[in-house]
């Protein structure tokens, strides 16, 4: 059986995915990029925006296209969402909630017993930690699919972490809401990382998106420690500068001056640190004022890049009722000012990294070559001979805004 897997959203989804990958291979089934060939579509889908629904319903619409009569499964956020509008695309015979190996294979008649293997898709490994969230952003309609915070037992963690250390340089580890890692089992972020790194010092540890304020001194020295074993990178989602449209987005738990003190202390004691954010642009009630604090926020913490996000609004969640709607031109213009700013500050940090050493782990092969460093830069390996996965030392070079790095012997 030759099947077709396309993944939209988070790393959460990806890891997903990747687990529906080695069950379906390991009862037989081939994985294929064409879907024309395909008997079987599988598309894990993402509800956290409208056009991540939208990139849903025109790929299932397009493999059906190409392959008339193939059966497709959907899994996922958006299917946890609206089955039904989801059951109704063409070519759709099975919509399930959530994610889950052993039902997609029940679902394309693939027996998958047995344990799967450890080796994963990409260059870097994911490792799902927790899944859901306790949380209730008036935005998000992630926790309506994927339900309340679930963490997964350490040793459980520990063993999947070291099969893939055969494999892979670098594990990402992932999740809904994994700064709350533990709550629900009297165990810390911070504690689970310590003891991912002692148990697994063959690679470097990565986390996806982490609350600043959910932090600890446990995790901060850790990101501080520049041994190698967890990256000096934090994606700290901070939504907006304005605490008037903070708490009308329910992030109760923090405040702009909080997220602030956060950042500067993880930062502080680190001489080499990537820092990333979400915001949403346009949020309603947003005013021009508001939108100026976020940018003065933003300007003032040493962020090496932004994603912004401009306001869409999710069926179901309780940002639908608010009022005082922004403009739509406004909501484009705003992002777009984010946007550039958070370009600017990724140029400014690329030029200070240059000259420095760095962590380099080659992603791709040949044709697609490129590197990550260990602060999460993208970069050109020097040493075309360098095969994907290998992990080098690496001194950085800039040429027309583009950062190479050159294997350094020292």
């Amino acid at each position: 059986m030759k099947v077709y897997l396309s993944t939209f959203g988070c790393r959460a989804n990806h890891y997903d995915s990747e687990v529906v990958r080695a069950v379906l291979e390991r009862g037989g089934a081939e994985i294929v990029a064409d879907p024309s060939i395909a008997d079987t579509a599988v598309f894990n889908s993402c509800a956290v925006t409208a056009e991540a629904e939208a990139d849903l319903r025109r790929g299932v619409r397009r493999v059906a296209r190409l392959r008339p009569g193939i059966r497709t499964v959907v899994m996922g956020c958006a299917s946890a969402r609206d089955p039904e509008g989801v059951r109704a695309l063409p070519g759709v015979t099975v919509v399930f909630a959530g994610a889950g190996g052993a039902r997609v294979a029940a679902a394309v008649g693939i027996d998958a017993s047995g344990a799967p293997p450890a080796r994963q898709g990409g260059t870097r490994a994911l490792l799902r930690i927790q899944d859901g969230c306790d949380e209730h952003c008036t935005f998000c309609a992630t926790t309506l699919a994927r339900g309340a915070n679930r963490s997964r037992p350490v040793a459980e963690l520990v063993t999947e972490a070291e099969r893939l250390a055969e494999h892979h340089p670098e594990i990402v580890l992932t999740g809904v809401h994994i700064g709350t890692y533990g709550a629900d089992t009297g165990v810390s972020l911070g504690a689970l990382v310590d003891g991912l790194v002692r148990a697994v010092p063959s690679v470097r540890f990565r986390l996806s998106s982490v609350e600043a304020t959910e932090v600890d001194d446990r995790l901060r020295e850790r990101l501080a420690a520049g041994d190698g074993g967890l990256t000096p990178y934090l994606h700290a989602p901070l939504q907006s500068g304005s605490d008037r449209v903070l708490r009308r987005m329910g992030r109760h738990w923090y405040t702009a001056a909080s997220y602030a003190c956060a950042v500067e202390r993880i930062v502080r004691d680190a001489s080499v640190f990537g820092l990333g954010a979400d915001v949403i642009a346009g949020f309603p009630g947003e005013t021009e004022e508001e939108h100026r604090a976020t940018h003065a926020l933003v300007s003032s913490l040493p962020f090496t890049g932004l994603h912004v996000f401009p306001y869409s609004v999710r069926q179901g969640t309780a940002a639908e009722r608010l009022s005082e709607r922004v403009n739509g031109n406004d909501v484009a213009r705003r992002a777009r000012d984010l946007r550039e700013l958070g370009e600017s500050c990724a140029r400014a940090y690329r030029a200070r990294r240059a000259g420095s050493a760095a962590d380099v782990v080659v992603i791709g092969n040949r044709a697609h070559r490129s590197g990550l460093t260990e602060d999460d830069l993208s970069v050109i390996p020097t040493d075309d001979a360098l095969p994907r996965g290998a992990r080098v030392r690496a001194r950085l070079e800039l040429t027309d805004g583009v950062l190479f790095a050159r294997p350094d012997p020292l």
